[in-house]
């Protein structure tokens, strides 16, 4: 388990394939802020709740400068079809090693109905326009954790 980021890291660069099979970096998103958020598994409801919340709150952050990505370790293939069915347009990224959700600490143990296991730890990071950590969130709600972070980053009115 790799240690939590916190505000001020350098944020781990990645390139994944999304649900279309393009390649996505970090670095494509320099000199604008980043929403980056982890979560376990696609066409699950609580993060297809979370993601139209990231979709209905879309051009809100948008127009106030930030980009949305998603990360799971679904494939391409369960990507693609739960961008389509939710009509998510911002970028979702697969994961299926891990190597990018553990980097930034979004892997590790979870405790559900008392049994512990290893899993994506629901989390959400703004980067910077320097590709730094503005704000960590760990164990994020599903529902909720959108408006809540709009208000955090002093959007809401």
């Amino acid at each position: 388990m790799t240690d939590r980021l916190s505000p001020g890291d350098d944020a781990p660069d990645f390139t994944l394939p999304d649900s279309e099979g393009k390649e996505v970096s970090l670095r494509d998103f320099r000199g604008q802020s980043v929403v980056v958020y982890f979560y376990p598994a696609a066409s699950t409801p609580g993060c297809t709740k979370q993601a139209c919340d990231f979709r209905d709150n879309l051009a809100e952050l948008n127009d106030a400068g930030y980009q949305v990505v998603g990360i799971s370790p679904d494939k391409q293939a369960k990507l693609a079809k739960f961008a389509e069915k939710e009509e998510l347009t911002f970028p979702l990224l697969g994961d299926p090693e891990k190597t990018v959700i553990t980097e930034w600490g979004a892997y590790g143990e979870k405790i559900n109905y008392g049994k512990k296991y290893m899993g994506v730890i629901r989390s959400t990071f703004v980067v910077d326009p320097d590709g730094k950590i503005a704000h960590a969130f760990y164990n994020v709600r599903a529902t909720g954790h959108v408006a809540k972070l709009i208000r955090d980053l002093g959007l809401a009115a």
